[in-house]
Order: C-alpha cells, then sequence, then structure tokens
C-alpha cells in the first residue's frame, strides 16, 4: 500500500485551499494524477466544511485568502487537529511570513511559482507521516527522565502535566526519544520527520525545533531536555540537566 491509499483502499484526501481557481484547477490535477483525492475549496468556510466532512490526510493552505487570511485558517486548522500536516503554499516568500506560518503550526512552507513534481513529493511524504500516524494501534509509550510521550495517544507530558503538540513536532520529539543520548543529524531528522532533505526542509527543522524547545521549557543558553552539538545536530539527553538555580 502506497501513501495514495489509506488503510480500507481509499484514496487519500489532500485538502486544498487556494483563492485562485485555475491554480486550485492545477493542483487538482496534479493530485489526481498521482492516485490522492484533492478535495478544494477557495475560500475558508468551505474548506473548514471539507476538514469536517472529508478527514483529510494533508492540508496546502495558501495566505491569501479571504474573508480571512491563510494564517487564520491555519490556527483554526491546527485548533482542530494536532496531526493534520499542513504544507503552506504561497507567493509571500519573506522569512517573516515563513517563521509566522510555521510558528503557528505548519510543517511545511512552499513559495510560489514551485515546481510540480517537488510539491508532489513533499504532499506525499507528509501523506507517508499521517498515515503512520493513524497506524499507530498498540500503547506505547517513552520516557526521558520527566517526559512521557504516549505514541496511542499522541499526548506529551512534562512532570505530569499535559503539553500539546503539533503533528510535526510530536514526530520531532518522538525521533529524538527515539534516540537517547545520541547525536541525530538535520539531515536525518528532515529525512525522517519530514521525509525529504533539501535547504527548505532544513530551514522547517530549524524553526519546528525552536518551537518544540519552547514548548518544553527549554532556555536556549542551557537547555535541559535538547542539546545542540555544533556542526553536527541535535542530542536528547536521558537525564535532563538541572536548571541553574
Amino acid at each position: 500500500m502506497g501513501a495514495a491509499e489509506n488503510d480500507a483502499g481509499q484514496r487519500v484526501g489532500i485538502l486544498v485551499v487556494d483563492d485562485d481557481r485555475e491554480l486550485v484547477d492545477l493542483l487538482a490535477f496534479l493530485m489526481e494524477q498521482s492516485g490522492l483525492t484533492p478535495l478544494c475549496a477557495t475560500e475558508p468556510v468551505a474548506a473548514l466544511e471539507l476538514f469536517d466532512k472529508e478527514d483529510p490526510y494533508v492540508a496546502v493552505v495558501d495566505l491569501n485568502l479571504k474573508p480571512w487570511d491563510g494564517f487564520e485558517l491555519l490556527a483554526e486548522l491546527r485548533r482542530r487537529s494536532a496531526r493534520i500536516p499542513i504544507l503552506v503554499l504561497t507567493g509571500r516568500g519573506s522569512e517573516d511570513d515563513k517563521v509566522r506560518a510555521l510558528d503557528m503550526g505548519a510543517d511545511d512552507y512552499v513559495v510560489k511559482p514551485f515546481l510540480h513534481r517537488e510539491l508532489v513529493a513533499r504532499i506525499r511524504a507528509l501523506a507517508r507521516r499521517a498515515q503512520m500516524d493513524r497506524n499507530v494501534i498498540e500503547p506505547t509509550i517513552l520516557e526521558a527522565g520527566p517526559l512521557r510521550l504516549d505514541l496511542k495517544e499522541r499526548g506529551l507530558q512534562i512532570d505530569g502535566a499535559d503539553v500539546r503538540l503539533t503533528g510535526t513536532e510530536f514526530r520531532l520529539l518522538e525521533y529524538l526519544m527515539r534516540h537517547l543520548d545520541s547525536v541525530v543529524s538535520t539531515t536525518s531528522l528532515a529525512r525522517h520527520v519530514w521525509g525529504y532533505d533539501d535547504p527548505p526542509a532544513r530551514d522547517v527543522v530549524r524553526v519546528t525545533v525552536h518551537r518544540l524547545r519552547r514548548k518544553l521549557g527549554d532556555d536556549g543558553e542551557s537547555p535541559r531536555f535538547v542539546h545542540t552539538v555544533p556542526g553536527v545536530g541535535l542530542k536528547l539527553r536521558s537525564t535532563p540537566s538541572q536548571r541553574a538555580s
């Protein structure tokens, strides 16, 4: 079974939201050619109706929407689901927009104009990750000091307190916890968490790591959990560092 079908043998639905009808038609064509099912909308309300009705595996969202912009739709999609991978596809290429979108829970950020094959590859990689998330059956717990990660319920607790993670933040932490006390390179993180490794993906890794650290309560200068190994990658220690008093 590939990423184009779910466990029931049905084609995987991809929510596509853009106010440019010609672009929506193009994206729908690309999705269909790849064996995916496009669920298309040109404005946020219709997009949310499709989201609730069809339970898509991935959302592709433009930022220039009306009556509310793509950031508002992104926030609402993330509020409704911590798991669904969200790819922002936009003509807005500024660093501020990219960081803001990723900080709000986007999993990837692609600037128009885009290469068709590259975009489809990114969407399929996100769909594979969504499929893996939905396939977790047996309750599995990963622990590292005060961190307790529940792979079935997709939940994190720190010292018994619940912490809400996006799907990508969860997979990032899971990968680090599965490699406790080992240095994990940025390349490995990009390939195993996002499914591809290129300069844009490494930018996404950087922002997502920053966001995860913030949710873990890590101090940038003296982190408890996620430590940077300069020039190599990251390490999650099985025994967290003590905070300076």
